[in-house]
C-alpha cells in the first residue's frame, strides 16, 4: 500500500518487504516519526500527525509510531484473514488494521522513511480527523463490549500470543478520575484559602503546583501501576511539563475572565477555574497515558 504521489522514497521499498519475505514480521510500515526518518512537510501536518498518534497511544495503547504513513506491506495470508475484520473503508482503515494486528499478537516491523509531503494534497484534513476520531471511539466500544473478537482473530491467524492493552482504558480512567476528584477538591480548598492574601493568579499557581506533585505520584502508582524508583525522576520532571500545560489552560481561562470582567465575583472565578480544570484534566490524562507513563517508556 503506497501513496500514489510517491511521497515516500522508493529506496525504502526493499527494507519494507524484507522482514515479510524472511518471515520475521507479519506487517511492515513506514514511519515518519521514527529515528532516522527524514521528513519535509509543513508545521500544520506535522502537529496533526503527532497529535493523532499520541491520541492512539493514549486511547488504544498503540505500540507503533506512525499509523497513517502511506507506505505499508502485509503478508497475503495475514491479509486474507485480517482484512475481513476491518470495518472502515475510508482513511481510518490502516489504523484499524494495525490496531487489530497488534491486539491479535502479530508482529509489526517499522521502517524509517524519507518523506516529502505533496503541498497539492486533496485530503480534507477536518473531515479525515473527524472520521478518525469516530473510528477510535468505535474500536474502544468494540474492545469494551467484545464485539471485536480479538481472541478469535488471533486463533484464526495462529498467533501464539496476545498483545492486548496492558491496562484497561476504562480502569485507568476511573482511577485517574478518582484521584482527579481528590486533587481538584484539594486544589479548590487551597485556592480559596490563599486567594484573599495572594491574589487569584498566585493562588492558582501555588495550589495547582502542590496538587500536581501529589497527583503525579498517585497516578504513577495507582493509575498506571508504575512502582519503585526506576524512572521516578523523569516521571516527575515530565509531570511538571504536563503541569505547565495545565497551568497555561487554567491561567489563560482566568486571564480571559479578567479581560472580560474587571472585578469578577470570587464564585465566578472559581466556576471558570473548575471548567478550565476539566479541560486541563482531560489533557493531562492523554499526556500521562500516552507519553509520561506509556508502558514502552516505563520498562
Amino acid at each position: 500500500y503506497m501513496d500514489v504521489d510517491l511521497s515516500t522514497d522508493l529506496a525504502a521499498l526493499a527494507p519494507l518487504v524484507a522482514p515479510l519475505i524472511s518471515g520475521h514480521s507479519d506487517l511492515a510500515i513506514g514511519t515518519r516519526l521514527g529515528r532516522g526518518a527524514r521528513v519535509v512537510r509543513g508545521p500544520k501536518r506535522e502537529i496533526i500527525s503527532r497529535c493523532y498518534n499520541l491520541i492512539l497511544k493514549s486511547t488504544l495503547s498503540a505500540g507503533f509510531s506512525d499509523a497513517q504513513c502511506g507506505f505499508k506491506a502485509i503478508r497475503a495470508d495475514v491479509a486474507e484473514r485480517l482484512l475481513p475484520h476491518v470495518v472502515d473503508t475510508g482513511w481510518f482503515f490502516d489504523t484499524e488494521l494495525l490496531v487489530l494486528a497488534e491486539r491479535s499478537g502479530l508482529r509489526i516491523h517499522e521502517v524509517p522513511v524519507d518523506w516529502v509531503d505533496d503541498p497539492d494534497s486533496r485530503v480534507d484534513i477536518v473531515a479525515t480527523a473527524t472520521a478518525d476520531l469516530k473510528g477510535i471511539g468505535r474500536m474502544l466500544r468494540g474492545f469494551a463490549d467484545g464485539s471485536i473478537p480479538v481472541n478469535t482473530i488471533a486463533a484464526q491467524l495462529g498467533s501464539s500470543r496476545l498483545t492486548a492493552a496492558p491496562n484497561s482504558l476504562f480502569r485507568q480512567a476511573v482511577r485517574f478520575g478518582a484521584i482527579g476528584v481528590a486533587s481538584t477538591a484539594a486544589y479548590l480548598l487551597l485556592f480559596m484559602l490563599m486567594q484573599g492574601w495572594a491574589g487569584a493568579q498566585a493562588a492558582n499557581l501555588i495550589a495547582l503546583l502542590l496538587t500536581a506533585i501529589g497527583n503525579t505520584a498517585a497516578n504513577r502508582r495507582f493509575t498506571f501501576g508504575v512502582g519503585g524508583r526506576s524512572n521516578a525522576t523523569r516521571h516527575h520532571i515530565e509531570g511538571l511539563v504536563v503541569f505547565g500545560i495545565a497551568l497555561a489552560i487554567t491561567s489563560g481561562a482566568l486571564a480571559g475572565l479578567h479581560a472580560l470582567v474587571a472585578q469578577p465575583h470570587h464564585l465566578v472565578e472559581v466556576a471558570v477555574l473548575v471548567l478550565a480544570n476539566l479541560v486541563a484534566t482531560a489533557v493531562r490524562f492523554v499526556l500521562l497515558r500516552g507519553w509520561v507513563f506509556h508502558p514502552r517508556r516505563s520498562l
